[in-house]
């Protein structure tokens, strides 16, 4: 990537996130802002199930045994992006720790913004070196240090129906092609009462819709930008990547596919609504648990489809980072280094089942026997996919930066989130692909001409 000083990464996040509207509060405890209370910390995070898992175990665990309290807020994906943007960029100070990924540790560890956290990983009993590979390069700033600690890991993989496809004669192959895919999604739409082909998120964002498109348009032979940083938006490749994407969901999509994100996926798989779903691996665990999943043990696993590239599954984890403004960094770091340790994961097992633990960041997971029979269906496949991505070279050409699902740059956020949601409009026959890509590379070309 084309060095840039912090100061200019500064000035674009900073102004890019004091333009946001911020979201009310969600289903936290505490809903942030700033304590006066040495024991008390402020924790801003996503609102997904391992999230809401940790929210549930918190008082009666980790607040009993060290005293300290912890406030949460937990939003939805994009609303939590925007939220956290707006605290650490212009460091206002309101959170203690924050759920970010490998898309923002090297841009804001660059800045300045995160505390480094090496000291607390190479405590004894935190077993740094349990930590998969992969994860900790992806949360590893510029300079070698580890900026968050991962609370799971994930790759991206195909979730389908195993007894509804052997009822419909139909056999998923363990690497299929988005061909097949499409094949098996126009042959199983209907298959139950009220159940559609695929699930496939339509909703605008960068980190919600462009997740997994922009994986189908690097193994299209797409990508957002040529290697010395020439726009691609519009390319015959990308062009076919989110053309067959739209069409696929407008055939045998979910109904609501515009505002459908990972949470309404998952409940559509869940509730037996839809018969595939091509998504993040972690969600497999909520599929599996028979306390929230009337499709537990009817689910198969399939690696990330493909089409011109021998693998495509994405590369993300959700970790917990902290803030330089925080006053508290020992009582986060505490809570930090708990909620990302092995003793965390038993606790989750004992208490809420095994399928639960927030898993793909530790090796020693994997080795656990409860957890290897429970996580039987999709374990071992969670773990490659997540060992097989690959973040330098996800597509069929050299990329500008390194980075699965996104490009590693201040800019793609603003520029994702824009272009999803024309495309958005597009699945929602509000508009077409062409003019949706057309205003993409435009807005592509004004990105690129910083880097050039």
């Amino acid at each position: 990537m084309t060095p840039r000083s912090s100061t200019r990464r500064l000035a674009i996040a900073g102004t890019a996130a004091l333009s946001l509207v911020l979201a009310g509060c969600g289903a936290g405890a505490g809903g942030g802002g700033a304590s006066d209370d040495a024991k008390s910390i402020n924790v801003l995070m996503v609102g997904n199930p391992q999230m809401v898992d940790i929210e549930k175990l918190t008082k009666d665990s980790f607040t009993k045994d060290t005293g300290i309290k912890v406030n949460y807020t937990i939003l939805p994906e994009n609303e939590l992006r925007d939220k956290v943007t707006q605290d650490i960029a212009t460091k206002a100070g309101q959170y203690d720790v924050a759920t970010i990924g490998a898309y923002e540790v090297p841009i804001w560890s660059e800045n300045g913004w995160l505390a480094p956290l090496d000291e607390y990983a190479d405590a004894s009993g935190f077993d740094k070196g349990d930590l998969i590979e992969p994860i900790v390069q992806s949360l590893s700033g510029q300079d070698g240090k580890l900026y968050a600690l991962p609370f799971y890991g994930e790759s991206s993989f195909l979730m389908y129906r195993k007894d509804v496809f052997a009822k419909e004669g139909i056999e998923m192959p363990d690497q299929p092609t988005w061909d097949q895919v499409a094949a098996a999604a126009a042959k199983v739409d209907g298959a139950e009462p009220g159940m559609k082909g695929i699930c496939l998120r339509g909703l605008p964002g960068w980190g919600e819709m462009f997740a997994p498109l922009t994986t189908v348009v690097n193994t299209f032979g797409g990508t957002w930008f040529t290697k010395d940083w020439q726009p691609e938006v519009d390319s015959p490749e990308f062009s076919e990547a989110v053309n067959f994407y739209v069409d696929l969901i407008k055939e045998h999509g979910e109904p609501g596919a515009a505002q459908a994100g990972f949470t309404e996926c998952l409940n559509a798989m869940s509730q037996g609504k839809v018969a595939m779903w091509y998504d993040a691996t972690s969600a497999a665990g909520s599929l599996e648990d028979p306390s929230v999943s009337k499709v537990a043990g009817k689910v198969g696993y399939a690696f990330a489809p493909v089409k011109e590239t021998k693998s495509a599954g994405w590369l993300w984890t959700w970790a917990w980072a902290m803030p330089k403004t925080t006053k508290k960094a020992d009582a986060a770091a505490e809570f930090m280094t708990w909620a990302s340790g092995k003793d965390y994961e038993k606790l989750v097992g004992e208490k809420l089942g095994w399928a639960r633990v927030p898993a793909g960041k530790r090796e020693s997971t994997y080795a656990l026997p409860e957890y290897e029979k429970a996580a039987a269906a999709f374990g071992d496949k969670t773990l490659q996919a997540i060992e097989s991505a690959d973040p330098t070279n996800p597509g069929v050409q050299p990329r500008p930066t390194v980075g699965v699902q996104f490009v590693a740059i201040p800019e793609f956020q603003d520029l994702g989130t824009k272009v999803s949601q024309d495309i958005a409009a597009a699945i929602a026959g509000r508009g077409t692909v062409e003019d949706a890509l057309k205003k993409g590379q435009s807005l592509a070309e004004d990105v690129a001409k910083d880097y050039q």
